[in-house]
């Protein structure tokens, strides 16, 4: 399978997809072109290998690793991205066989939140996720370094290289944490006077790419960027939406999920991720076009339950029915007559109508969020 672009790219890179038996691998590969592509790097071909087991040594047994290395030569790559995370033995391995940089999964998506990254929370949180894993990846590479002297009147050796680093890693890790506790209690502030003034959050959360920040610019009329890329919107941003004359909410667009989300980036988002559990409602946007879309939402609820979010109501809302013939906007209500499914179009004006009406019927505003009689959620709100 071939991939060409006109544009220059400084990173040219051989996708390898490991399938191991019982498992399919087609929707993980689509998923995979779409993130390298979303990172700026040229695909040249994806290579995939069906294995019981990993290699221990080199993930992927020899006959797949000549293949590899014969194809970045022939095709002048000089990056090789695997879609399954790599021991660190491993990656070290494969890039000295290989002679080129060798990348991860959870590397490739810690690249691409780096690249998205723009405001104060959000760039502490790439590098503390950075950090965290670059923390496992620290090898004994400083032979001509192995040892720094003592200092005068000292005994023994000094600290080695790989010490020193782990140390100054350490401490900035530490630092970072610092910065975020700060950011999370400034969040949880903001989140108590929202609280206190009656005024209730409704999060948009799902997959990444399934249209949450587009339906977020509509409702709010707001210029959020959004483009047909894995986790364009990092950042969480928050703006407030009117349902009625007097009546109002505050809308809140999280960044994406996707799957096998590294843990790391679960912790380093926490802060943000908190947004999310404090919310009366979550709207759970989703790709109807997608043809993996179970899986997806199967994805994101496990997300949802890794982070303590599963107790706050939440409305499926099925996005983008206009790339689908003949669906049209509609809800869809549970035994007890509460609505619990929505297919809109976040492009189209009547599917906009048709969720700020769900909105209404949800928060009850024929009794007035402002007067206090609406029900909401008991939540705990922590300074």
């Amino acid at each position: 399978m071939e991939y060409t672009n006109n544009q220059p790219y400084f990173y040219r890179a051989i996708l390898v997809e490991v399938v191991f038996y019982r498992t399919t691998g087609d929707q993980k590969q689509i998923e995979l072109i779409s993130l390298v592509r979303s990172a700026d790097i040229q695909v040249l071909e994806v290579l995939v290998s069906k294995r019981a087991t990993p290699h221990p040594k080199y993930f992927i047994g020899s006959g797949k690793l000549d293949e590899i290395y014969h194809k970045t030569r022939t095709q002048e790559a000089n990056l090789v991205i695997f879609n399954q995370n790599l021991t660190p033995s491993q990656e070290r391995n494969l890039a000295k066989f290989l002679q080129c940089e060798v990348l991860d999964r959870t590397e490739l998506i810690l690249h691409i939140f780096a690249q998205r990254a723009r405001s104060y929370e959000g760039k502490l949180q790439v590098e503390l996720a950075q950090l965290q894993h670059l923390s496992t990846r620290l090898v004994r590479g400083w032979t001509h370094l192995e040892r720094q002297k003592g200092g005068i009147g000292l005994r023994g050796p000094g600290e080695t290289q790989l010490e020193t680093d782990r140390r100054l890693i350490g401490n900035r890790i530490k630092q970072l944490r610092k910065c975020l506790e700060r950011v999370r209690k400034q969040r949880s502030q903001s989140r108590y006077a929202r609280h206190k003034a009656r005024v209730v959050t409704v999060s948009l959360v799902g997959y990444t790419n399934a249209g949450k920040s587009t339906l977020f610019n509509c409702l709010t009329k707001s210029q959020v960027f959004a483009d047909n890329k894995l986790f364009a919107t990092l950042d969480p941003t928050l703006r407030k939406f009117q349902l009625e004359a007097n009546t109002s909410l505050v809308l809140a667009d999280t960044v994406g999920f996707i799957r096998d989300l590294p843990h790391s980036l679960i912790d380093a988002f926490y802060a943000t991720l908190e947004e999310i559990k404090e919310s009366a409602l979550l709207l759970h946007i989703i790709d109807y076009s997608s043809e993996d879309r179970k899986d997806l939402v199967d994805q994101v609820n496990k997300v949802l339950s890794e982070i303590g979010a599963d107790d706050i109501p939440r409305i499926e809302v099925y996005n983008k029915i206009d790339q689908i013939a003949d669906i049209k906007p509609k809800i869809e209500r549970n035994e007890a007559g509460n609505i619990n499914k929505v297919w809109l179009s976040a492009l189209q004006y009547k599917s906009l109508a048709l969720l700020k009406q769900v909105l209404i019927e949800f928060f009850k505003v024929g009794k007035s969020i402002e007067n206090g009689n609406v029900d909401l959620p008991v939540r705990t709100i922590s300074l």
